[in-house]
């Protein structure tokens, strides 16, 4: 009698990802730029995570998807943000990180490789951690 007044597992998961999906974008819209790229780092350890226990649970599609995920952040939210003609060294080297850590992603993906996805979110972290350090000042002058 009570079971048929809830929704199926796979429907509850598709409410879930829409009112996601629904809080995301109602954050992106009044998100400073500055804060749009804390929330692409947020989102790369997100993904990671993810990636990390569906690889230990042995989810090999849950996984390749969350590593997708994390590669798209990358390389279509953090690496396309960069101003590399006017960026100067600083840039070209985050550029290069990106493309590193691209690159070990995919190798993650296809060799099942926690340790690769160890180090992806190693080589983020200070760049995270200087981007969060920095918003202080980056709102005090917007004002």
């Amino acid at each position: 009698m009570f079971a048929a007044t809830f929704a199926s597992p796979r429907a509850m998961n598709s409410m879930a990802s829409a009112y996601a999906q629904v809080g995301l974008e109602t954050a992106t819209s009044s998100a400073s730029p500055h804060k749009l790229i804390e929330m692409l780092f947020d989102g790369f350890n997100d993904a990671v995570a993810r990636a990390r226990g569906a690889l230990q649970s042995k989810q090999i599609e849950a996984k390749g998807r969350a590593i997708g995920h994390a590669a798209r952040i990358v390389e279509e939210g953090l690496k396309s943000s960069l101003n590399l003609a006017d960026g100067g060294e600083l840039a070209a080297e985050l550029n290069a990180l990106y493309a590193y850590i691209t690159m070990r992603l995919t190798h993650a993906n296809l060799h099942n490789d926690e340790r690769a996805l160890e180090e992806c979110v190693r080589l983020m972290e200070p760049v995270r951690a200087a981007w969060a350090e920095i918003g202080p000042r980056v709102h005090a002058t917007a004002q």
